[in-house]
This record gives structure tokens, sequence and C-alpha cells, in this order.
């Protein structure tokens, strides 16, 4: 069976991303891990945890950066403006806005 390259790229379906120009873009600090996912695509993560923190791909995002919005400081103030690659959706993606929510784990509340 082969893999959907999302969650084998992104560790999940559903993954928030705010693209700023390469130019405006500097690490402030730490020493990231690069990964060639492909030929035109570089991956950066974090050395010591693993997470993903940003992509880079000059032939479908040229001039751009591609930061996971989720390791901001302030992710809160970038919410998503639009809902891509949804070639790529699960059907059941749709009906996620109306399951049960909790806070944290629904056995302790």
């Amino acid at each position: 069976m082969p893999l959907r390259r999302l969650p084998t790229l992104c560790g999940g379906d559903c993954v928030a991303w705010i693209a700023v120009a390469a130019d405006d873009f500097a690490v402030e600090q730490g020493t990231p891990v690069q990964y060639d996912s492909s030929a035109d695509a570089q991956r950066f993560f974090c050395g010591t945890c693993g997470t993903g923190l940003w992509y880079i791909n000059e032939n479908a995002l040229p001039g751009l950066v591609d930061i996971q919005t989720a390791t901001l400081d302030a992710p809160e103030d970038y919410p998503p403006q639009a809902h891509v690659q949804m070639a790529d959706a699960l059907g059941w993606e749709e009906t996620l806005k109306d399951l049960p929510r909790f806070e944290r784990f629904p056995a302790a509340e």
C-alpha cells in the first residue's frame, strides 16, 4: 500500500502553514536539521525533538519559506486563510466541525 505524502512528511493530515518571503526569514536560535524529501524540497526539523519547522520548494513556492504555524511563539496571531491541497483530503474531514470538543482528554472532564 503506498503511503500518503502529507502524513508521511508532516505527521498528520492537517497542518497550518504561514508563507513568508525568504528574504524576510531568519533562524534566530538553534540549528535545524535538513531533510531533502525530493530533488526540489527541503524540510527543516528540530534536531533535538524532531518537530517539523519549515519547508522550502523553489519550484512550488518560489521565494517563500513555508513555516509550520504551530511552531511560532504566537501561532494564534496567524490564523489560516485558506484550505489547500484538498485533493488529498480524507472524506471525513468535512464532519470534523460537528464532533464533540474537549479542553483536554474526554475521560478527564
